[in-house]
């Protein structure tokens, strides 16, 4: 889903979004008057590019999202970044002022993570820790099931008001979404592969009070090694 592509900066750094009949177009860009920082990690005469698609269901929530969103790829960051209002992308971009390359990574990651259904407080935390990651894996990568059986696994995995969706991120220390037959788990590398034996389990049928217990299980043994 993301691409690269490297081009010669021009004089004008600036990324404005194309015109739009309503004229209400989202963009951001650091201040240009800040001297380059000598200790720039990206080249002064290129800069890199990144595209994140935004489905139909997740545009509302963008735009009422938006100050939170482009507010610390900015400022901390230091990326220019703008929404295409006749792509649906939100673009990353490296400036001049950006200090490290991998900041870049970074911010399509955070954009990622919100556009899959996540918090915005809870995608944050992509930018402030660098040993938190996303997986991305559907039911039928764990079992084949169509129709009703499809529903029925959906709604272990949910449970009861999200009771069980909400005990295993409490117990793994993670972030789940269920997205129709798409589920993203975001956490560190230990705790997504817990989190997801969990609800691998569920799809292949075990019953709810069983995971609970092989989870107080494993929140045991981690604790004693903690």
């Amino acid at each position: 889903m993301t691409s690269t592509r490297k081009r010669a900066a021009t004089d004008d750094e600036r990324m404005d979004v194309e015109t739009h009949e309503d004229e209400n177009s989202i963009t951001a860009k650091p201040d240009r008057d800040v001297p380059l920082n000598k200790k720039s990690k990206v080249p002064s005469q290129k800069s890199e590019f990144r595209k994140v698609p935004v489905p139909a269901h997740r545009y509302t929530p963008l735009k009422e999202n938006w100050l939170k969103i482009f507010s610390p790829l900015v400022e901390h960051l230091h990326l220019q970044v703008r929404f295409n209002l006749k792509t649906r992308n939100v673009e990353l971009r490296t400036c001049d002022k950006t200090e490290d390359i991998a900041n870049l990574q970074k911010g399509a990651d955070f954009v990622r993570a919100f556009i899959y259904g996540f918090d915005v407080d809870d995608a944050l935390a992509l930018l402030r820790l660098d040993d938190l990651f996303i997986e991305t894996f559907e039911i039928q990568d764990v079992k084949p099931l169509k129709g009703s059986h499809l529903s029925r696994a959906i709604g272990r995995l949910a449970g009861k008001g999200g009771r069980t969706k909400y005990t295993i991120e409490n117990v793994t220390k993670t972030r789940i979404v269920l997205a129709d037959s798409k589920i993203h788990v975001l956490g560190s590398y230990n705790n997504i592969q817990i989190a997801k034996r969990a609800i691998c389990n569920l799809i292949l049928g075990s019953p709810p009070s069983k995971v609970y217990g092989q989870l107080r299980s494993v929140a045991g043994r981690i604790s004693d090694r903690l």
